[in-house]
């Protein structure tokens, strides 16, 4: 049984702890919010408003406080509060804990920011006084507690191999498939790129969608057939190797000409067009990449 606690109790904290708490460990919720904290105590949970690591064993730390956008950024005010204030707690305890961020956070944050917080309020600096690990969270809002329980990828990362090991350990009863990453910032990006390729895809289908309204076409069979027939869907291992244009004959004609289709029907489709300038870009790194191995 491990020692647990959630730092910062929302969605995706409630349902990491509760998933802990179904597999038999002790685990504590932190939170700032007091309505919150009554809802959790409500259910007869171990809910608090400050951690106290003064007498704690080795435990988990898990970093689940919100960040939320405002406008091109993120909003880290809060998360960088709680990590403060998990570095104050600390500051007293003879164990050695490992902190774990779990939060959807820029690339480069486990060590950019959390680490220097933690060593700047603790006193202690990473690697002795704590351990320090990302473990990002791949938790749908409707489904967050089920999703915890059953999930189909596991990262983590740390600078740590006795860290990876043990996060590994406390996560591998729930099954799925585990990624591990060495740098923290690998884990924060595989979450970032998880989040846009979905959010691309479902953008992708609403602009075919508009221009088959507009032709009289029922996209929903057409998208089901395409994501049986593109291999870009069946195939995980298709067109991932960044830095590489598309080329041949069909690729660059038709995403040129369906441009002329939607044109002329008076469609604009942004997302097609930037797929096409970003091929644009890389074939020209390409090219210059190319002509300086034969320089």
């Amino acid at each position: 049984m491990a020692r647990i606690f959630i730092v910062g109790s929302g969605v995706v904290g409630t349902a990491t702890g509760k998933g802990f708490l179904n597999a038999g460990h002790q685990v504590s919720f932190i939170d700032v919010a007091p309505q919150r904290l009554d809802h959790l105590r409500s259910q007869g949970l171990d809910a608090r408003a400050e951690l106290d690591l003064a007498a704690e064993p080795d435990a988990f730390i898990f970093l689940t406080l919100p960040t939320p956008n405002v406008g091109h950024r993120y909003d880290l005010s809060a998360f960088e509060a709680g990590t403060a204030s998990v570095g104050e707690a600390l500051a007293d305890a003879t164990a050695t804990h490992v902190v774990v961020v779990r939060s959807t956070v820029p690339p480069g944050t486990a060590e950019g920011l959390v680490q220097p917080l933690l060593e700047k309020h603790s006193g202690k600096t990473v690697g002795e006084g704590f351990s320090l690990a990302s473990n990002p969270e791949f938790l749908r809002a409707a489904t967050a507690v089920e999703d915890f329980r059953h999930p189909w990828m596991t990262v983590i990362a740390s600078r740590s191999i006795r860290t990876r090991e043990r996060l590994a350990e406390l996560l591998a009863p729930f099954g799925g498939e585990t990624r591990t990453f060495s740098n923290p910032a690998e884990a924060e990006f595989v979450k970032c790129a998880h989040n846009i390729y979905n959010a691309t895809k479902i953008s992708f289908w609403n602009e075919m969608w508009l221009v088959g309204q507009h032709l009289g076409l029922d996209l929903d069979p057409i998208a089901q057939t395409v994501a049986r027939s593109a291999e870009a869907s069946y195939n995980p291992h298709y067109g991932i190797r960044g830095g590489a244009p598309y080329g041949g004959v069909c690729l660059p004609k038709d995403t040129q000409g369906f441009l002329g289709l939607a044109a002329a029907i008076g469609v604009d489709m942004p997302l097609l067009k930037a797929v096409v300038a970003v091929n644009d870009k890389l074939a020209e790194v390409a090219e210059m990449e190319a002509e300086a191995l034969t320089a």
